[in-house]
């Protein structure tokens, strides 16, 4: 009897790749963020159909800030357009929509946006959906770090009380579950400063597919590959431990 297959709840992407795509077919980089914007559909939709509950994108990086300011604006201007052209059907497919990341350094208008999108879709019970935007693991261990310390210094919380369970809930992703699976796009194989606290215990699945390239197929494959692996969070063997 064939073993059912085991969905994680939580799967995290780095989507690398958009640029070197577009370069290979001498295309400008703006066009490879284009084309990563219809792979993020499909993915989006296909987590959906697969009941995974959360689906974590790192989209904008606190260090992509360093890249040549008409990659820079062409990100953000896709971000806008993505938010006005997506957020209806997301809420009609039930999704909830969650940005993640310090949108202070944005425009007024685009955090307004931001707010907008995410109010018209908290009460959907289906896929959550973060984007990480401006984001950086360092970042949000730094503001997890800072906000408990003011509740110390307010004497809201004795020092005794602070615990990893307790840190961890005021962290950017605190109200969900630690990642299972994270997958990297593009060839390259490091974290790149992303969700750092959040996937101490996942599965990390590298492929060589572009972002613009990967699709339900490849998603399948590293669903299966985590499933081939045994997770024992620092333990010992356990034939009947699941995901």
């Amino acid at each position: 009897m064939t073993q059912e297959r085991c969905i994680p709840s939580h799967v995290a992407i780095i989507m690398d790749g958009n640029g070197r795509w577009a370069q290979q077919r001498n295309q400008l980089r703006a066009i490879g963020h284009r084309a990563g914007l219809k792979t993020v559909r499909k993915i989006v939709a296909y987590a959906a159909r697969l009941k995974v509950k959360v689906l974590t994108l790192y989209a904008f990086s606190s260090e992509n800030w360093k890249r040549p300011p008409n990659e820079v604006s062409a990100l953000i201007s896709l971000f806008i357009y993505a938010l006005n052209r997506e957020i209806k059907n997301l809420h009609k497919n039930n999704v909830r929509l969650n940005i993640i990341g310090d949108i202070s350094r944005f425009s007024e208008h685009l955090q307004e946006m931001i707010v907008r999108a995410e109010d018209l879709t908290k009460n959907n019970s289906g896929l959550v959906l973060n984007i990480a935007a401006n984001y950086g693991g360092r970042w949000d261990i730094l503001q997890s770090a800072k906000k408990m310390a003011m509740q110390i210094k307010k004497g809201e919380i004795t020092l005794e009380q602070v615990t990893e369970d307790r840190f961890a809930s005021i962290m950017c992703m605190g109200k969900f579950p630690e990642v299972d699976l994270v997958i990297r796009t593009g060839g390259e194989y490091r974290i790149s400063n992303f969700l750092l606290w959040q996937i101490a215990y996942s599965e990390l699945y590298f492929t060589d597919t572009l972002w613009p390239d990967f699709n339900q197929t490849l998603f399948d494959e590293a669903i299966n590959v985590f499933n081939a692996r045994e997770r024992r969070f620092g333990g010992i063997h356990n034939k009947e431990h699941s995901c």
